[in-house]
Order: structure tokens, then C-alpha cells, then sequence
């Protein structure tokens, strides 16, 4: 059990069958009257997000969101397939319950698939990965004075606006968490 005056950000509990994870969390002490606890809250199944209060005493039971690492093998129409990397068990997952950062994921790459009690909800993939531009506009020499960009495809179909020097066949690094090109691999 945990109690809503030890709410911390990244803890996940159990509220009316929700699993729920805190994002943003405040102790709020008002002159008159009792404290009160403000958070924002993700739905860890839906992805939700709610603000709601709580009273520092309120408990509830903690909840165990179960990261395994896995590598990405191939898709079957609406199924992704993903290999546990010790027991070689292959598991489908849904495409519906993908984020759409997995875009940046080629075959054979390690993600973590996220469960709860034994029912995988989401797929989360590295935090930065490597890929090629398969198609861009030609760059133009010397014109890194603004901070201008143009739209590319990369290997994985993906498409992320990159500066103007970046050419067809270069190999970039990409933030999967924001979509945001990084620099030149």
C-alpha cells in the first residue's frame, strides 16, 4: 500500500481498477483548511491523462508495471511479433496497443514490452536509435546560418523534418520520445 502523501513522479498504483502512474505530483498546504495532494495521473492502459486531489492520508495498493526486454522480429498485418531474449518465447502484440514512436523500430531491435499481471499494454522502444534517410531533398552547401530544416524519409518509413545539410544516405540519430532529429551517426 501506498499512501498519497508518499506520491513521488514515475509511481504506479491502483485506483477503481486503473492502473494508474504519476506524472506531475504537489503537497499543497493552504493557510486555511486541510492539505491536499494535486497530481496528474496517466492511465498506464489507456494513456490518459487526469488531474485529480487527493488527501495525503488516502492509501492504495501499489501496482508492479513488469519491463522485459524483447527483440522486435517482424509484423503479420495488425500483429507484431516480439522474441523474449531468454526464454526465445514469441509474443503478438496488437497494433493498437503500439505508441506511435515505435515508427523508429526496425526488425531486430530490442524494446521492452510493459505488462501488467501477465497483459501487455505497450511497447516501449530505445530511447534513441540509429536509422538511414532513404529520401530528402538535396542540401545545400553552407546554409547552417538558420536553423531551418526539411522533411525526410527514413528506413523504417517514418517521416522527421532534419537541417538542410543532411543528405539521401546519411545515418542520423533520432529521440524516440519526441520524434526530434539529434545529429549525424
Amino acid at each position: 500500500m501506498i499512501s498519497a502523501g508518499d506520491f513521488r513522479n514515475g509511481i504506479t498504483f491502483e485506483m477503481e481498477g486503473n492502473v494508474l502512474q504519476i506524472v506531475e505530483f504537489q503537497h499543497v498546504k493552504p493557510g486555511k483548511g486541510a492539505a491536499f495532494v494535486r497530481t496528474k495521473v496517466r492511465n498506464v492502459i489507456t494513456g490518459v491523462i487526469l488531474e485529480k486531489t487527493f488527501n495525503p492520508s488516502d492509501k492504495f495498493p501499489s501496482a508492479y508495471i513488469e519491463r522485459r526486454e524483447m527483440q522486435y522480429l517482424y509484423n503479420e498485418g495488425d500483429l507484431y511479433y516480439f522474441m523474449d531474449n531468454e526464454s526465445y518465447e514469441q509474443i503478438p502484440v496488437d497494433k493498437s496497443q503500439l505508441d506511435d514512436n515505435f515508427k523508429f523500430v526496425l526488425e531486430n531491435m530490442e524494446v521492452k514490452i510493459l505488462s501488467y499481471k501477465g497483459n501487455v499494454f505497450g511497447v516501449e522502444p530505445p530511447n534513441f536509435v540509429e536509422l538511414e534517410v532513404t529520401e530528402t531533398d538535396p542540401g545545400f552547401k553552407g546554409d547552417t546560418a538558420t536553423s531551418a530544416t526539411k522533411p525526410a524519409i527514413l528506413e523504417t518509413g517514418a517521416e522527421i523534418r532534419v537541417p538542410l545539410f543532411i543528405d539521401t544516405g546519411d545515418r542520423i540519430r533520432i529521440d524516440t520520445r519526441t520524434g526530434e532529429y539529434m545529429e549525424r551517426a
